[in-house]
């Protein structure tokens, strides 16, 4: 763990990195937010400018415990350092973080689906190995990736980053800020399309810019099983990176032999570099195969051992939202609640779906699948929304309830024998959890986070406690 007793800045140093002025005397700080309600004592508040001014919330700041704040006027309430434009003082704090610590090995990670939950696989790794550190929560944008590498304390090892995208043109300049030692592209596939011209091929194409901020001999990890392969080992080659890829057939640096899927998990065989290997996840959806290799790569690259990866792997737990499992009691037993709320595009979409018809079912219980809208799909999302029934078809599910104007194609494409309930929105569909799910059936709720998918997820969770709620009232029990 870093040593929290040294300050993670000093206004000096600040002043230093951004070219700011002190204000109301010298202070020091142990992190950093520009979320005035995430505010822990002795923070930085950073005073940015988006739907509202973050200056209007430097004094509630303060009294939460800030110790200073980072502004581009003088401010009441506390000290300061004041400078012409906030988000660029922030992306100068994170360029000297980097600067300051270059002992730290660095990685980044990007793809359409499955970056959060990698490069925190990848971070439960790096925590076994020493001091590490890490994007939280998705922050992978332009705010999200200098202000991590600010928070970036100099007596860490390794650290990896979270990069992202909605548009053409912003993965490049983030990887170059980070300038990682090793970079990760999960898959590629039609997310965010509506946002480029050329669709799937300028989101390869974007997501090779990742490999723009690697210096000389830098590892490019790439997924050899994805159609844009070839996009990506063109870009990773003009970059100068060395190459390992990971996939499902020989000739990869590591290759998927099995991937069991159980109640609790999944039993995993893999040759990593001519050795084979088995080993457990906690996770059971089949993306994560490949998932775990990108992850074994990826530590090997940043100075972590194939055995440690395996045990890091093996207890990482899933992300909220992205997998968690949770059983049900209600009335006549219990169900199986898979949460995958958080996000959803066509490749996630189709893991989900396979992952869902491998499970176990109970006598008596079904495979009941929930999905909200998939979004950013521009004038794809009627084929791609209705080419979801062909998959479910051939899966094994029994019932599908949908929410949502686009998963109206995906309800009017599916035979009659296994179309649940619809409604327009999954608030509408969320007031009716009751009907949604029963005894012994295994449950998986899936949308992307606009459509609100998580609302649906939380009701069914919900479902013991109001069962409960109604005994009570109903034997006057306390």
């Amino acid at each position: 763990m870093p040593d929290l007793t040294v300050p993670l800045w000093t206004a000096p140093d600040i002043a230093l990195a951004t070219g700011g002025r002190i204000e109301g005397g010298a202070f020091s700080v142990r992190g950093i937010t520009y979320n005035s309600r995430e505010i822990v004592p002795g923070d930085l508040f950073i005073a940015l400018k988006g739907e509202r001014d973050g200056h209007d919330f430097v004094a509630s700041a303060f009294a939460a415990g800030a110790s200073g704040a980072l502004v581009e006027r003088p401010v009441d309430g506390g000290p300061c350092i004041v400078v012409p434009d906030t988000l660029h003082a922030l992306e100068a704090m994170g360029a000297a973080a980097r600067d300051r610590a270059p002992h730290v090995r660095r990685g980044a990670v990007t793809g359409s689906v499955g970056k959060t939950s990698v490069t925190q696989a990848i971070k439960a790794g790096l925590d076994l190995a020493g001091p590490a550190h890490a994007s939280i929560k998705s922050y992978n944008n332009h705010i999200g990736v200098p202000l991590t590498l600010a928070r970036m304390p100099a007596s860490v090892e390794r650290a990896v980053f979270e990069i992202g995208m909605n548009a053409p043109g912003e993965i490049g300049p983030l990887s170059r800020m980070v300038q990682p030692h090793a970079v990760c592209v999960t898959t590629v596939g039609p997310v965010h399309i509506e946002g480029f011209s050329d669709g799937e091929t300028g989101v390869a194409r974007e997501k090779a810019a990742i490999f723009e901020g690697l210096g000389p001999g830098g590892m490019a990890v790439i997924n050899g099983d994805n159609p844009w392969q070839q996009v990506l080992h063109q870009a990773a080659l003009h970059a100068g990176a060395r190459i390992a890829t990971f996939g499902s057939e020989p000739g990869h640096d590591a290759r998927l032999i099995d991937f069991q899927p159980g109640p609790e998990g999944a039993r995993v065989s893999a040759e990593i570099r001519g050795r084979t290997h088995h080993f457990n996840l906690s996770q059971s959806g089949f993306h994560w195969g490949l998932n775990s290799l990108a992850v074994i790569l990826m530590l090997e690259a940043l100075d972590v051992p194939v055995e440690t990866a395996l045990t890091a792997l093996s207890d990482f737990q899933p992300l909220a939202g992205r997998g968690q499992v949770r059983t049900v009691n209600i009335p006549g037993g219990a169900f199986t609640l898979i949460d995958e709320s958080y996000n959803a595009n066509p490749l996630s979409m189709k893991a989900g779906i396979l992952s869902l018809g491998a499970r176990t079912v109970a006598t008596g219980g079904r495979r009941v699948l929930i999905l909200s809208d998939m979004l950013e799909l521009g004038d794809q999302s009627r084929p791609l929304h209705e080419g979801l029934a062909e998959i479910i078809e051939a899966s094994a599910i029994d019932v599908v309830h949908m929410a949502g104007t686009q998963m109206r194609f995906l309800h009017d494409a599916m035979t009659l024998e296994r179309r649940g309930l619809w409604h327009p929105t999954a608030a509408a569909l969320a007031e009716h959890a009751d009907d949604l799910a029963g005894p012994r059936d295994v449950v998986m709720v899936k949308g992307s986070n606009g459509s609100k998918a998580s609302l649906v997820a939380a009701a069914l969770a919900d479902l013991e406690r109001r069962h409960d709620a109604r005994f009570n009232d109903a034997t006057g029990s306390v």
